[in-house]
């Protein structure tokens, strides 16, 4: 997405350009153009006659396919996740950018220069609605935001976050909550976790089940890929799901 309007800088300036040496270029590259945006609509007119009346329950987390060893760190990590059924949820988005492909290639191929240069700025402004909404409907799966809302209609408690802290680290912006890392000295957090005067906020498992059962409200962010080991400890009746998000759940003990 963050390329969206450098692309469309790009289509302007050399569409609005008045060289007479370029023109034929400015010719090839609409013909070209019109082309890309003609397999583009192809491909997710494809998409959607494969996903139209596929069910959608939940959200988009359920249908996509996360990958233990994949690098979410880097740029575009997210994009292996994705899955046939998982466009199923992306019907609207897909739809629209039809739309948007469709007065591209029109304007393209119909149009004189002038209009031609209008009709790829409409279809840009379209498409960056498309990727808009498709961005939302990712909301659950790439934050936790609807948790931290969750959190912050509770009574103030103890916060303790199951495993690495980077799964739920919007909970802490948008809750503004400080928290307990449960089996969380990995990676780079671990050399500091040892270090004299270092904050006890590393817990085991049996610090867990003593502040579960010791504190008035206490609270727990964990992966659904976590909590059947959750349940070992503190009992699979002995917590309420406060929310559910993308696969991630808010547990509370009372």
């Amino acid at each position: 997405m963050p390329v969206y309007p450098a692309v469309a800088l790009l289509l302007g300036c050399a569409m609005s350009s008045s060289v007479p040496r370029t023109k034929s270029l400015v010719r090839a590259g609409n013909i070209f153009l019109a082309m890309l945006c003609s397999f583009a609509l192809a491909s997710m007119l494809l998409l959607l006659a494969h996903v139209w009346n596929l069910p959608t329950p939940g959200d988009i987390s359920d249908a996509l396919s996360s990958k233990a060893e994949a690098s979410y760190t880097l740029s575009l990590g997210h994009m292996g996740d994705l899955t046939l059924a998982s466009f199923a949820y992306l019907r609207r988005p897909l739809v629209l950018a039809c739309i948007a492909m469709l007065i591209g290639i029109g304007g393209l191929l119909r149009l004189k220069q002038n209009g031609r240069v209008l009709a790829v700025a409409v279809m840009m402004v379209v498409f960056f609605h498309a990727a808009q909404l498709a961005l939302v409907t990712f909301d659950p799966y790439l934050s936790s935001r609807a948790l931290a809302e969750a959190l912050l209609q509770s009574p103030p408690g103890k916060l303790i976050t199951s495993d690495q802290y980077y799964p739920f680290s919007s909970v802490f912006f948008y809750a503004h909550a400080k928290t307990y890392l449960l089996n969380g000295r990995i990676n780079n957090l671990e050399y500091g976790s040892y270090a004299p005067g270092a904050p006890h906020v590393f817990l085991d498992d049996a610090d867990l089940l003593r502040m579960w059962q010791s504190e008035p409200h206490c609270y727990l962010l964990v992966e659904h890929e976590f909590l059947p080991a959750i349940e070992r400890v503190i009992g699979a009746h002995n917590f309420k799901t406060l929310k559910e998000s993308g696969g991630k759940f808010l547990l509370s003990n009372g």
